[in-house]
């Protein structure tokens, strides 16, 4: 896998309009990768969720938005970084209907689903790091005939 370095974007997540800073860059980039409407869609959602955690649940913190090369495959990799308290349970966050904001409890599990690749790192009072991945496969390369 192949990701320069210099083509993560890291954004702040410490308001209201960080969180649609954070939506419209992952929009941008996805669609500058190939990702259609409805792949675009999904990762925008599943970004929305997570950078919301972790404002409300772990305080604030950061986003790294970073394109993938792998072979012909292209992807965008998507982590949610804060110092927050950490979530104690982690199987009863994964769990569809677990809220302890008072939403519909699907951020976490929802945003699983929504993507290819989930990984949740959390220690109770060290905060935690979720990261997301989704892939498109790019097309070939256009052959060359000789006459």
């Amino acid at each position: 896998m192949h990701a320069p370095p210099d083509r993560t974007t890291r954004l702040p997540i410490g308001s209201d309009a960080d969180l649609a800073r954070v939506r419209q860059q992952v929009r941008h980039d996805a669609a500058a990768l190939g990702f259609g409407l409805v792949a675009q869609t999904k990762l925008v959602t599943a970004a929305s969720e997570l950078a919301r955690n972790t404002l409300v649940h772990g305080g604030g913190g950061h986003a790294e938005i970073t394109p993938l090369e792998y072979g012909h495959a292209r992807g965008l990799r998507l982590s949610f970084v804060d110092s927050g308290p950490g979530i104690r349970d982690i199987d009863a966050a994964m769990t569809d209907g677990y809220t302890t904001g008072g939403g519909l409890g699907l951020g976490l599990s929802g945003s699983k689903r929504l993507v290819e690749e989930f990984v949740l790192d959390s220690r109770p009072g060290q905060g935690t790091t979720v990261t997301i991945t989704d892939w498109i496969c790019a097309p070939p390369a256009p052959r060359t005939s000789t006459p």
